[in-house]
Parts: structure tokens; C-alpha cells; sequence
């Protein structure tokens, strides 16, 4: 392992992506690279079918590249079992997804603390969790209702309170904005800023939108699979 994959959270090396439909080989990605390093606030952002979900799924361990290697925490993924992918995924990395994917018949404090609960962690430990997340993020007092009785940004919200509740080393955030108004929007990255800020959860974002743009620290746009460019402010 070299230092910059040890000092690294995430590391994409030299990762292409083919998908192959009947005889045709689709390229989504094409010898990528990344580092994403903790506490960073980044966004990656192109055009549709530039790639951008593509690394996400690759990056979160729900696909495998055709060439190239995906590292979490200097770990590399080709080389870990179904198993031993699952329990990563679990325990170091977080999800947030454009359709919010809770759980219908689960209240929304059953759906925070699920993949603590998945851990193991104690029922003490976890009320204390989810309580402390849910009232930075305004969601106290709705601990009780089931997803179809909450908003999409307050869905979504407890969506976030449940991919950093076990303190995973990167969430990964699928067009996070998509399915919301304005207002909820830029409620929703004034939560994710101040979670980054306050405690440091490191964020990747794929995105179109211009306000997740204007908030990240950290733009990498990608084009036809590669990264074309990549800027820090």
C-alpha cells in the first residue's frame, strides 16, 4: 500500500467500467483516477452518461470495475469477498440516494437506526445516536411517523440521519437534491456543510444541481468517463 492510498479514504486508480450490451461494449468509464481524502466536501459533476453514477456504485461497493483498482481506507475492494464487501459497505460507508429508499413500514427512527442496529449496537447507544441527529437536524418530534407521512425533504433527512449514524468513513450522495423543492434543497446542504463542518463527515456528492456545486470545496467534473477537471477552493 502506498502512503497516498494510507492517507486517502477513497482511491480510484486507473478504473475502467465496461458494460456490454449483446456485442457492444459501452465504455463508462476510461482509466479514471480519484483521491478522496477525509473530511473533504467534494462533488462530481458532467454531463448525463458521463459516468459519475457509475463510480459512485463502484466507489460504494455495489459494482466491480472491469480494470483498475477501488480502495476504501487503503483496503482494496477486487480483493475482499461478497461478505467481507457487505460488512464494509455497512460499517465505512454511507448512502444517500435521490429516492430516499426507506423502508415503508418502518417509523422514521427504526429507518435511522437501522444499520446500527445491523452492527450490533445497543439500544441505549442507539437512542442516544439517532435523539442527537435528529434534533440538529430538525426532525424531533417525528420519530414515530412512517416514510408516506413525512416530506420528501424530511424523508430524506432521515436518510441522512441513518447513512452517518454509524459514523462511516465517506457517504455517498446519488443526485441527493433531486427530488426536492428549492427551499428543501439548500435546507438539506446546510445540514450536509454543517455535518462536514462540525464532525467532519467526508461527502461525495454526484450531482447537476448548481447549488450542491456552490457548496462543495471540492469540483470534479467528469466527461466521457474521464475526469477533466478537478478543482479545490
Amino acid at each position: 500500500m502506498s502512503n497516498s492510498q494510507a492517507e486517502s479514504i477513497v482511491a480510484v486508480d486507473d478504473v475502467t467500467k465496461i458494460y456490454r450490451q449483446g456485442r457492444v461494449e459501452v465504455y463508462a468509464l476510461r482509466g479514471l483516477s480519484l483521491r478522496v481524502g477525509a473530511g473533504e466536501l467534494t462533488a462530481l459533476y458532467g454531463p448525463s452518461g458521463s459516468g459519475k453514477t457509475t463510480l459512485l456504485n463502484l466507489i460504494g461497493a455495489l459494482d466491480r470495475p472491469t480494470s483498475g483498482r477501488v480502495s476504501i481506507e487503503g483496503r482494496d475492494l477486487g480483493g475482499m469477498s461478497r461478505g467481507a464487501l457487505s460488512h464494509l459497505r455497512r460499517d465505512r460507508i454511507g448512502f444517500v440516494f435521490q429516492a430516499y429508499n426507506l423502508i415503508p413500514v418502518l417509523t422514521a427512527y427504526e429507518n435511522a437506526e437501522t444499520v446500527m442496529v445491523l452492527q450490533g449496537a445497543d439500544a441505549p447507544t442507539r437512542r442516544k445516536r439517532i435523539a442527537a441527529l435528529f434534533a440538529e437536524m430538525g426532525l424531533e418530534g417525528l420519530e414515530d411517523r412512517r416514510p408516506d407521512e413525512l416530506s420528501g425533504g424530511q424523508q430524506q433527512r432521515v436518510a441522512i440521519a441513518r447513512a452517518i449514524a454509524a459514523n462511516p468513513a465517506v457517504v455517498l450522495a446519488d443526485e441527493p437534491t433531486a427530488n426536492v423543492d428549492s427551499e428543501t434543497a439548500d435546507r438539506l446542504l446546510a445540514i450536509m456543510e454543517e455535518l462536514n463542518r462540525r464532525h467532519g463527515v467526508t461527502f461525495l456528492f454526484s450531482t447537476h444541481d448548481p447549488r450542491v456545486l456552490e457548496r462543495a470545496r471540492r469540483l470534479v467534473r467528469i466527461v466521457d468517463g474521464r475526469v477533466e477537471n478537478d478543482e479545490r477552493r
